[in-house]
């Protein structure tokens, strides 16, 4: 393990953990607070991260670079069921 997959995964799960109470209020208050405009974009920039990461053999930076991915991917599909705040 080189030391970028190291900073990389920190900061990438300093991102996911930020994101958890955004996505409960979410579920909790049934609505949908990010704009698509926001979730559609990040969504996909973090999933292409991550095969990325993946492909320079940085796995652990991969895996939560995805992780960050799919929880901006639930805040996309609330806004979508919820629709509007």
């Amino acid at each position: 393990m080189v030391w970028q997959d190291i900073v990389i995964t920190i900061a990438s799960i300093v991102f996911s953990v930020a994101l958890v109470p955004q996505v409960i209020a979410g579920f909790k208050d049934r609505k949908g607070f990010v704009t698509l405009a926001a979730s559609i974009p990040t969504t996909l920039g973090l999933y292409v991260l991550s095969f990325t990461y993946l492909s320079l053999n940085l796995s652990y930076s991969a895996v939560t670079a995805f992780l960050t991915g799919t929880l901006w991917w639930v805040l996309f599909m609330q806004r979508l069921v919820f629709k509007k705040a």
